[in-house]
């Protein structure tokens, strides 16, 4: 299966290698790194490996966990085969070509690309603010299109403020959302743990990244976001 594994490690030379060793020594084939940060001596990378489904990841982790200054942030599957930046510009170029399905298209692609379980589309009631501000309490998100592999029923956490973040349920998902800025549609992705593996929480380089490609598709799109967000007016 493929593994998607976060470590933050000193970021001096050989760091890396030995991260990259004890990955092979414990049997995982290396078949992607990332770099996502590297400040105040610290770096943050993704791996994605492919691990034999049979062995156990307790091994993995342990082997990390005994090296000087490595922390592993997560381990989670990772859906299909890893991605690069260029697949961001393929997207957008099919939500182009077809923008009668260009919503769905975008709330399908973005789990593979950021090795997410899944993704929503959702309005938030036009209201929020004041609600927020006067102590009221806030509706549940309205569902307008779903990836694949969501939850059904799904059910969406708060996701107010409307601004592109990270955050997570406590004993829960890990989430990232973004807004459109168009009538409260905001995209939320998501990540769950698995079968015990501790899913890492969504990167600030992630979040800009999700929150790039909402602007783009919403220029794209345009006024064809409307029509979601008036379908579930309240």
């Amino acid at each position: 299966m493929l593994l998607r594994v976060r470590v933050t490690l000193p970021d001096r030379p050989g760091a890396l290698g030995q991260v990259a060793r004890t990955l092979g020594v414990a049997g995982a084939d290396i078949v992607q790194v990332v770099v996502l940060e590297r400040l105040g001596g610290r770096a943050v990378d993704d791996f994605t490996v492919v691990w034999p489904g049979a062995s156990r990841v307790d091994r993995l982790l342990a082997g990390l966990a005994a090296i000087p200054g490595v922390q592993v942030d997560g381990v989670w599957k990772a859906i299909g085969a890893p991605v690069h930046g260029g697949h961001d510009a393929e997207l957008l170029a099919q939500v182009a070509a077809n923008p009668a399905d260009g919503l769905a298209t975008l709330v399908d692609a973005v789990p593979g690309l950021l090795a997410a379980d899944w993704a929503a589309a959702a309005v938030v009631s036009p209201d929020w603010a004041s609600r927020s501000g006067s102590g009221g309490v806030a509706s549940e998100p309205r569902v307008v299109y779903a990836s694949w592999r969501a939850p059904s029923p799904l059910h969406l956490p708060e996701v107010t403020p409307l601004r592109a973040r990270p955050f997570a349920e406590p004993g829960g998902a890990r989430y990232a959302v973004a807004p459109f800025g168009r009538g409260g549609l905001v995209l939320v992705v998501a990540r769950t743990d698995e079968d015990d593996l501790p899913a890492a929480a969504f990167h600030i380089t992630e979040v800009d990244r999700i929150a790039q490609l909402v602007r783009a598709a919403a220029v794209i799109l345009g006024d064809r976001l409307e029509a979601p967000v008036a379908d579930h007016a309240v």
